[in-house]
């Protein structure tokens, strides 16, 4: 089972948004990340939130899928209760569509709710179409294409014994230091490429190639 989460942030591109659903996906929103699955003309299974950045053109009453609301006054954000909701659904994999962008407070909220799940046994992660972020406490792929972007950010602290296949600067045992940049902007000369450490916890930030 997959749950695609949309969110309230920024979706740059609709189209390369539009083409990660799968039919059997299952669609949930938090509350604003509403106005998304529309723009794709997707009708959510269920809508969480406390209800108060739903779009303007859209009505609960006419809606026929779940809805879980929430007071306002409470200690999590919308996206944070869907996380949360989809885990008891018991998914494969979860996809955070619309997390980046607008208000710099829940961008960076929503990037460590990743953290949170580190553990679990499903895919986390977070993908606009253009732009995937997830994070790597062991070993991880990438999927793509030759001539990505890659960049790998310590997160929390160094990360120790950072071994990486098929991307141009090729790290051998290195360690990646948190205040410093030596992660940012690596390139796959490969369709894959690989990324292994030792210790630690890294946020892999993949910038997909757009091909027209």
């Amino acid at each position: 089972m997959r749950i695609i989460i949309f969110a309230n942030g920024e979706l740059p591109n609709p189209d390369k948004a539009r083409a990660l659903i799968q039919p059997d996906d299952f669609i949930i929103c938090a509350d604003g990340g509403t106005r998304h699955a529309l723009t794709l003309n997707l009708i959510p299974n269920l809508i969480i939130g406390d209800m108060d950045s739903l779009p303007k053109n859209f009505s609960l009453s006419t809606f026929n899928g779940e809805v879980i609301v929430f007071p306002k006054d409470k200690n999590e954000t919308d996206l944070e209760l869907a996380i949360n909701h989809a885990i008891t659904l018991k998914p494969d994999e979860i996809i955070i569509v619309a997390a980046l962008g607008g208000r710099m407070d829940h961008t960076l909220a929503n990037i460590s709710l990743l953290t949170n799940f580190q553990s679990s046994t499903f895919n986390l992660k977070l993908n606009d179409g253009l732009e995937e972020i997830f994070l790597c406490n062991d070993q991880v792929e990438v999927y793509g294409r030759s001539g990505d972007i890659v960049s790998l950010i310590p997160w929390g602290g160094n990360v120790e014994g950072v071994f990486t296949e098929n991307l141009k600067w090729k790290l051998n045992n290195e360690i990646l230091f948190f205040d410093k940049t030596r992660g940012i902007s690596n390139e796959m000369i490969s369709d894959v490429a690989k990324i292994s450490i030792t210790k630690g916890l890294l946020l892999v930030v993949h910038n997909i190639s757009v091909v027209e």
